[in-house]
């Protein structure tokens, strides 16, 4: 039996098809071949057309069944990974109203700072778990104030993913841990929050059907079906944002087990059993994929987020590179020493951070010197940057009892530079294992787990393949916890 993942990114959309049986890699596809376009209208602001993640996403489907390694007719299942935190709004019609504002647009801090104070601080972090700050439900508010023709028009609201199965199926889903990412869900009563409904004067009509994460969220249409090469009624059996998907993907389930990412956003992300809270938001708790599966366990995801991650990298490629690509990149940035001679990066060009209480810091590059350092330095150093801004976060996870003792990550994006990896490795003093894995292949196995094929989600994953692990390398410890110590005192010039 064959199942379906699509992992709709920021960059792309990536389709894997799985064998369910042994859980390995059949068919893959990404389309487009280049990174995608995000449109920036004015300082701070970061959309996309859902239209185009549909268009994307029916040519990476077609392109994966060309390949000819498979029938679309023994897909039994489809599972979608999405970008977290966007806005999509439709008509009664399923058309969608206006761009949607994506998970690093900034253009909401206002409106979430105040739903804070005027909610109450205590209450929004002991019901929501978080501040509204950036969230979807603060993008909606954004909506209603500034574009409110566009806002009497809206039908539903939706997350990324929940309207790729609408154009898939046509049936408007969402589920706790959706919501729980916009910031619309109560963990107290386990319902839509009464709270942020009332401040901002949303009614409950504007959600679609609420649904488990693992169930039928609708199935294949026939005009579709037949334009894709895929047999009618295939069932829609899992949706879940990247970073809760990236986890699953990883077999992170359980508490102290902890994923990370770093594709155009970095991502640490720890599970705990634990309803609790950064007092100041600065990381952010969010419903897991497997939350209440079982009785009233409880299974959150502590997610630690910096924007200027893959984005800062292509920026540096685009810009410093001369054409060549990010494996030679990586290959130049290891040529130059650790803490890159000097050079410091301060990655945060990608909108407001959470970890700085959604202020914008913006990126900057400091002491340089044009008489040492080289295209080599800065590519180590744009890297290096990155590396230290998530030991930076992770810090901030470990006060609230979430320091990681290992990390697990696919064995792409960044994690493919040893540059990279080594910084991470050397400046937390935490192990990474990588794995033979990426967020189309996690949803596709989740489809299987959604569709009752596996009698748990840790069924599904009994057949990941572990690469290698990086540990700690005593020899260069101290030069990483210097290069460290003065990329921070460089931050704290900035903040």
């Amino acid at each position: 039996m064959l199942l379906l993942g699509i992992d709709l990114g920021t960059s792309s959309i990536k389709v894997s098809v799985v064998e369910s049986s042994n859980g390995k890699l059949v068919a893959s596809a990404q389309y487009p071949d280049i990174e995608t376009h995000i449109s920036s209208p004015q300082v701070g602001w970061a959309e996309q057309a859902p239209e185009m993640w549909w268009e994307n996403t029916q040519m990476a489907i077609k392109k994966v069944i060309a390949s000819g390694l498979f029938s679309g007719n023994d897909i039994a299942a489809i599972g979608i990974s999405y970008q977290m935190h966007g806005l999509v709004v439709v008509d009664k019609n399923k058309n969608v109203l206006r761009p949607s504002i994506i998970w690093c647009d900034s253009r909401a801090v206002n409106q979430g700072k105040k739903a804070f104070e005027i909610i109450g601080e205590e209450k929004c972090l002991s019901h929501l778990l978080n501040s509204p700050g950036n969230f979807t439900a603060s993008k909606l508010a954004w909506v209603k104030e500034n574009e409110p023709e566009i806002f009497a028009h809206i039908d539903k609201i939706m997350l990324p993913g929940d309207y790729l199965s609408m154009m898939l199926t046509g049936d408007a889903t969402c589920s706790n841990s959706s919501l729980s990412e916009g910031i619309f869900w109560d963990f107290k009563s386990n319902s839509i929050s009464s709270d942020i409904l009332k401040y901002f004067g949303f009614s409950t009509s504007l959600f679609p059907e609420l649904k488990p994460v693992f169930s039928n969220h609708g199935e294949l249409k026939s005009d579709i079906a037949q334009s894709l090469g895929l047999k009618t009624g295939i069932p829609v059996t899992y949706k879940a944002g990247d970073q809760p998907n990236n986890a699953l993907s990883l077999n992170v389930l359980e508490p102290g087990e902890v994923a990370a990412t770093a594709g155009t956003s970095g991502v640490v992300y720890a599970v705990t059993d634990q309803v609790a809270y950064d007092p100041k938001s600065r990381v952010n708790s969010f419903a897991h994929v497997n939350h209440r599966m079982k009785g009233d366990e409880n299974r959150l995801g502590v997610l630690l987020c910096i924007n200027g991650t893959g984005i800062l990298n292509r920026w540096i490629k685009e810009n410093f590179g001369g054409g060549m690509g990010y494996a030679e990149m990586n290959n130049l940035a290891g040529q130059s020493p650790i803490g890159a001679s000097g050079l410091s990066v301060i990655p945060f060009g990608n909108g407001a951070e959470r970890i700085f209480n959604n202020t914008t810091i913006g990126a900057k590059f400091g002491n340089i010197d044009f008489n040492i350092h080289s295209q080599k330095d800065v590519f180590r150093a744009s890297q290096e940057g990155i590396a230290f801004s998530l030991k930076y976060g992770m810090d901030i996870m470990a006060e609230s009892g979430n320091a990681p003792k290992v990390i697990r990550a696919g064995k792409a994006n960044m994690f493919l530079s040893k540059v990279f990896a080594d910084a991470i490795v050397n400046t937390a003093q935490v192990p990474v294992e990588l794995y033979d894995t990426d967020g189309a292949k996690g949803a596709a196995l989740g489809a299987g787990i959604g569709l009752g094929h596996f009698s748990s989600p840790k069924e599904a994953f009994v057949n990941i393949e572990k690469l290698e692990i990086i540990e700690p390398n005593s020899t260069s410890d101290e030069q990483y916890q210097l290069a460290y110590e003065k990329w921070l005192s460089d931050l704290k010039k900035e903040m």
